[in-house]
């Protein structure tokens, strides 16, 4: 139920404060004073598409507001669970923002949500019933959802279930078909990439391997120039005669014997001590090296040859020997998939069938309910229409009989018929209703739907549209009749429909400083019996249409 509702800068509002009450509000006023504002502002905090038009003109930004009881459905509080909505208060605060930049925030007490997820949670507070509604009775298309909206909770439980497996057998079959389609392809993929497994298996790669060989045949490749260095340094350093080593044998001799008489001597001494010893070790070692240093011509074309293998590798599959192994670990990966695809296409295909079978004995059980809720919305609705002085009219929700196509919500496909004339034949509603009757057919659903959807608020716009005389006093009291289980705004153009309400505000246009504003006021009982005298007469008031508007709310119960 909406408590309260607050406006800023809104098309030609500029502030505006408004408290509702339970029951049915009549929202009336001349036409064009802004009646239909106030419901797209409604739209608006219930998810509308904004639009920076919306904002006053000259202003940056439009502000609205709404204060609204917190429904009850168990479903509603576990979407606000999902979107961590603070509900301790039973209390919900929908505010939102047009900037005229586009931007449009959205808060639900205190948390910034979504416009898809602010239509989510308004769908359960506001039904606005306007001419868009009329043409939602015109289009085939929404006639099997409003059946479908008539169903019991196991029905929509069902029916939801159906949706759900339904949308896993087309993504399966989707699976299923791009497999199929791309087989071919398929296969030369997975030739290739057993193709590129074996080749790199073979190769039988090794981290580091490819830094060890290339230093190999760097030493098979200067193999001549090593020996030659060796030979001259051990010639050098440990010949037979004139060798370095003896020279300095020599001198360490020398050295030592003076070696105590000073400090410094001791010192290079002792240096030269440790250079001799230091170049004997490495004579030693050049020699052991020249004695093994052997050149293995075959090994080096083995070295070539194995690099070059490595190179072809790295040129295929990746910079170094590490990123061509991780390309056989991805491919590996890829091939055993596509041998579990491969095994399980079959099996896939199994599922499919199997589903197939299963989604359309659920499609065969939801066309059977809905055969059985046709029946009673066609008694229902019928009944609805006799009390809105429609009861010649027949009514009855046709099946077609044409082949069955699987859709999201089984196979059904209805469409509603209709004849308010004796002896004439059922035709489609959409050919055959008046404007004035779309108006009661309408009424009839909702009088129907009100208990079942528990919405808290419901707005009528203008729906008595095309109606008079005793037709417009039915629907005053179906629409009252509404409020008892709903709170009810209707924007009317209608008298009766005025003197039903249990509340009534008054809607009109002002210019002050150059620029129009619309101000909304509630009225009491005097006022609201001028007003409806304005809406019998036009701009000339009586004392006979003030009595009459008089007797109109008398007769209403809202005066004693």
């Amino acid at each position: 139920m909406l408590l309260e509702l607050s406006i800023e800068n809104f098309a030609i509002i500029e502030s505006l404060h408004l408290t509702f009450h339970k029951g049915m509000t009549a929202l009336t006023g001349e036409t064009g004073a802004g009646k239909s504002i106030i419901i797209d502002a409604m739209g608006l905090l219930a998810g509308g598409r904004g639009s920076t038009d919306y904002i006053r003109q000259g202003k940056t930004k439009c502000v609205l507001e709404g204060l609204f009881e917190l429904p009850k459905q168990t479903s509603f509080k576990a979407l606000l669970d999902e979107l961590g909505i603070d509900q301790q208060d039973e209390l919900l605060i929908i505010q939102r923002d047009i900037t005229n930049s586009g931007k449009s925030i959205c808060r639900v007490n205190g948390r910034i949500v979504t416009l898809g997820n602010l239509k989510r949670i308004g769908a359960y507070l506001v039904d606005i019933q306007g001419q868009n509604e009329h043409q939602d009775l015109l289009q085939t298309e929404k006639h099997l959802q409003l059946v479908d909206s008539f169903g019991s909770p196991t029905f929509k439980n069902q029916l939801a279930e159906f949706k759900e497996q339904y949308d896993e057998f087309r993504e399966l079959e989707r699976k299923v078909r791009t497999i199929q389609e791309n087989e071919q392809s398929y296969i030369q993929r997975i030739d290739m990439l057993n193709f590129q497994k074996k080749e790199i298996e073979e190769a039988d790669l090794q981290i580091d391997e490819e830094e060890k060989l290339v230093e190999e045949r760097d030493k098979l490749t200067n193999f001549q120039k090593i020996v030659d260095a060796f030979a001259k340094s051990h010639e050098v350093l440990a010949a037979e005669t004139g060798n370095s080593l003896d020279g300095i044998g020599i001198a360490a001799q020398e050295l030592q014997e003076v070696a105590h008489l000073d400090k410094e001597y001791e010192q290079i001494n002792e240096s030269v001590q440790n250079a001799y010893y230091l170049l004997q070790d490495a004579a030693g070692e050049i020699s052991s090296i020249l004695d093994q240093l052997e050149l293995d011509e075959g090994r080096l074309e083995e070295v070539n040859a194995r690099l070059e293998v490595i190179r072809q590798l790295k040129r295929k599959y990746g910079e170094s020997v590490a990123s061509v192994l991780t390309y056989y670990e991805k491919i590996s990966m890829e091939l055993a998939q596509a041998d579990d695809t491969g095994n399980r296409l079959e099996e896939m295909q199994q599922n499919l069938d199997k589903k197939n079978n299963e989604i359309w004995k659920m499609a065969e059980s939801l066309h059977s309910q809905r055969k059985q809720i046709a029946r009673q919305l066609e008694k229902d609705i019928l009944q609805e229409l006799a009390d809105l002085y429609l009861e010649n009219t027949q009514f009855e929700v046709r099946f077609s009989e044409e082949k069955k196509v699987l859709h999201r919500s089984g196979f059904d496909q209805v469409e509603f018929y209709i004849t308010t004339n004796p002896g004439e034949p059922l035709k489609p509603l959409a050919k055959v209703a008046s404007g004035g009757e779309l108006s009661r057919i309408l009424l009839a659903l909702k009088s129907i739907f009100s208990k079942a959807q528990e919405k808290t608020s419901i707005v009528f716009d203008e729906v008595d549209t095309g109606v008079s005389g005793r037709v417009a006093q039915a629907i005053a009291e179906k629409i009252s009749r509404i409020a008892y289980e709903s709170q009810v705004l209707c924007i009317t153009h209608l008298p009766q429909v005025a003197a039903a309400g249990d509340y009534q505000y008054l809607i009109s246009k002002e210019v002050q400083k150059g620029r129009t504003k619309t101000i909304v006021k509630e009225i009491d009982i005097p006022k609201r019996i001028q007003e409806i005298a304005r809406m019998l007469s036009g701009a000339e008031i009586t004392e006979l249409t003030m009595e009459n508007a008089k007797e109109m709310l008398t007769q209403a119960g809202k005066i004693a």
